[in-house]
């Protein structure tokens, strides 16, 4: 995601500095023209507009707050836009640090998937301060189609959240009725094309089908591989049901599906696209 997100700034002429702890990523942004950084902290001391992209809270702290992190150099009326999906909480505390720096932190997390992101076309949703909210939508709308501002920071990861713990349910629902579908002799791309003229129809089953044939480009036709983990929804389904604990939200669906996910996680699919609940039935009929 932070690859692509990267490299459509230095299309649009933004001279970037980039690290990853993955060297194979910040290789090929430098054949881009990208400069790297060995650190975090280096990133910081050579820029004052900065976007993260990380999987987890603890990553989050880590590069803000480590030792070599960015807040360790971080110059005086910088930008910082995190578009991780993480705990709100986290995204408050950062925000708090960085105002003690004389920085201004956003929380703006994505939707759209990775190919969304080559092209450009994500969704972003941005917790933080109104005014500076023009500054970052500079930067965030050439990387995405839509660019919303939700509300104080932490905002933005609270509809991020919801939007995955919907779209961890209905990708549940697409795979179980394509699965149902086809038992009952239906062609799945005649199944799908009906799901989607009809009052079915929702973005797993027209966009990112789970089932391997339906769809080109998507990743149930390329063994999983690709897109968005497993293992990430889990955890983003994980910070949903901890969001709806504190907030004493009934989610009765929201629950099943991250018991589900979590299975597949300990059945070996942590690393396969979050698509691969349709592969996880089919081993579940075999047994």
């Amino acid at each position: 995601m932070g690859n692509h997100m990267a490299r459509n700034l230095i299309k649009n002429g933004y001279p970037i500095v980039v690290f990853d702890v993955n060297t194979d990523s910040t290789n090929s942004l430098k054949s881009d023209g990208a400069s790297v950084a060995s650190s975090p902290a280096e990133v910081a001391s050579a820029v004052t507009k900065i976007v993260t992209m990380l999987p987890e809270s603890s990553h989050v702290q880590e590069v803000y707050n480590g030792s070599k992190g960015i807040f360790s150099t971080v110059q005086k009326d910088s930008i910082l836009i995190d578009s991780s999906t993480i705990d709100p909480s986290v995204s408050q505390h950062m925000a708090s640090e960085a105002q003690k720096k004389g920085s201004v932190y956003l929380d703006a997390p994505v939707s759209g998937g990775v190919n969304a992101a080559r092209d450009a076309l994500l969704t972003f949703m941005v917790g933080g301060p109104e005014t500076h909210f023009n500054q970052a939508n500079e930067l965030l709308s050439l990387m995405g189609k839509n660019v919303v501002h939700c509300g104080a920071v932490g905002t933005g990861q609270a509809a991020k959240i919801c939007n995955n713990m919907l779209l961890g349910i209905s990708m549940i629902g697409t795979a179980e009725t394509m699965n149902l579908g086809m038992k009952l002799g239906l062609d799945p791309k005649m199944l799908a094309k009906i799901l989607n003229m009809s009052s079915g129809r929702c973005w797993s089953s027209e966009v990112y089908n789970p089932v391997p044939g339906v769809l080109e480009g998507v990743p149930s036709s390329n063994d999983y591989k690709g897109g968005f983990g497993t293992a990430l929804m889990t955890k983003d389904l994980g910070l949903a049901q901890s969001a709806a604990t504190t907030t004493k939200a009934p989610t009765p669906l929201g629950s099943v599906a991250h018991q589900l996910y979590r299975t597949m996680v300990n059945h070996g699919l942590g690393g396969k696209d979050f698509s691969s609940a349709y592969l996880f039935l089919q081993d579940k009929n075999q047994k």
